[in-house]
């Protein structure tokens, strides 16, 4: 059968027409699922693509858990078509308060137990105490809902160009990603294996780092993760930035987050324009500087391509998250969040607490009153994938 496919892949790529030019250059992209379209490809063959004319579940399956995404966020993250539903060609992630559902006493003295009975409905995290949380007055229980999808049954690939229309979302505290990862762990467990986030965001209208550079609306990062444990991960060496004219924010219109994903390197695009190529080089060992940090440890990837562990495929994830404790939200000061504080210092021990008493500062920018609120939604034109 190997043989079969390759023969064919070769034979596709010298067929040409009649005035000699070829009909298909053969591509190095691989996909499964059953939403992927049956190689081998042709380099530029159009190979995934949703337009939201409707929420197809058997592409994206919902995530069912309160683990806040291993950063102690403060979502739980639900299948419910208050949160995650299509409305004229738009996908819509949106977040909504827990006690409008439950009342407020819930939060302090209720049980959120989210194993379900029927296979859609189990619960998919069950780390950080993912599937059952009591509350009480110091640890309450999640207070907003919200949805992350993933196509981890339904489609993944390895190579390729990546390209997603959306809208990031407006109020203090929301934290959209679109991201990937590996559908396999080959190389071990996170981040070992990689992750790779096209785009990240804050929704805060005037949030600004120690620096005065706006890190809210005005700003989207890029980056890949990647080491061999947990407190070893070299990031930082791939995170890229690009910031908005003031008051253009990235909450205006849509915007293009693209990848360009090869056997030697990777590029994150805003809108065609290059945020940065990452180039395999010598390998993701020694861009980390692992050998430094670490000497004892061992590369997991030694046995790999140079591209590893991004060598293999990767399945797509889109997510609202809110808050969390790991500082991507930098406490308030050294940053600055305008006339509003920031209700939970990253340290606390009751962080959930500390934002749900600040609702008072925060409620008011997601606008869930307006136009149901869409405004504090992440936004879903298309996601369309490419052969390289």
């Amino acid at each position: 059968m190997k043989l079969i496919i390759l023969i064919g892949c070769l034979v596709a790529a010298v067929l040409a027409e009649e005035d000699g030019t070829p009909k298909c250059t053969a591509s190095v992209t691989t996909a499964s699922g059953i939403k992927a379209r049956a190689g081998p490809y042709c380099s530029g063959e159009l190979i995934f693509e949703d337009n939201f004319d409707f929420l197809d579940l058997e592409t994206w399956e919902h995530e069912s858990t309160l683990a806040g995404g291993g950063n102690w966020e403060f979502q739980w993250y639900a299948n419910h078509r208050s949160n995650s539903y299509c409305e004229n060609g738009i996908f819509y992630i949106r977040p909504t308060l827990v006690s409008d559902d439950t009342g407020e006493a819930f939060l302090t003295s209720g049980t959120l137990n989210i194993h379900g009975g029927q296979p859609a409905d189990q619960c998919t995290g069950p780390f950080f105490w993912g599937c059952e949380r009591a509350g009480n007055p110091e640890h309450i229980v999640n207070p907003v809902k919200s949805a992350r999808v993933r196509t981890s049954e339904s489609f993944s690939f390895k190579y390729g160009r990546l390209e997603v229309s959306a809208r990031m979302p407006t109020g203090d505290w929301l934290w959209p990603a679109i991201w990937l990862l590996p559908r396999r762990q080959v190389y071990g467990t996170w981040p070992a294996s990689g992750e790779i986030d096209l785009v990240e965001s804050r929704g805060n209208l005037d949030y600004r780092d120690a620096s005065g550079v706006h890190i809210g609306v005005e700003q989207v990062g890029s980056t890949l993760h990647f080491g061999p444990s947990y407190d070893m991960n070299g990031y930082e060496t791939t995170v890229s930035h690009l910031n908005s004219a003031p008051g253009q924010g990235f909450n205006v219109g849509f915007h293009r987050y693209q990848l360009e994903w090869t056997p030697d390197h990777i590029t994150f695009s805003v809108d065609d324009q290059v945020l940065r190529r990452i180039d395999a080089e010598t390998g993701f060992w020694d861009r980390g500087g692992f050998v430094t940090q670490s000497p004892a440890s061992e590369n997991p990837w030694m046995h790999a391509s140079v591209m590893a562990p991004f060598d293999q495929e990767f399945y797509l994830i889109m997510n609202l998250a809110v808050g969390g404790t790991n500082g991507f939200f930098p406490d308030v000061p050294p940053a600055n969040n305008g006339p509003r504080a920031k209700p939970w210092p990253n340290n606390s021990p009751a962080a959930a607490r500390d934002f749900w008493n600040g609702r008072g500062y925060w409620v008011p920018t997601w606008q869930m009153d307006v136009n149901r609120g869409k405004s504090s939604s992440l936004q879903v034109d298309y996601v369309r994938v490419w052969a390289l």
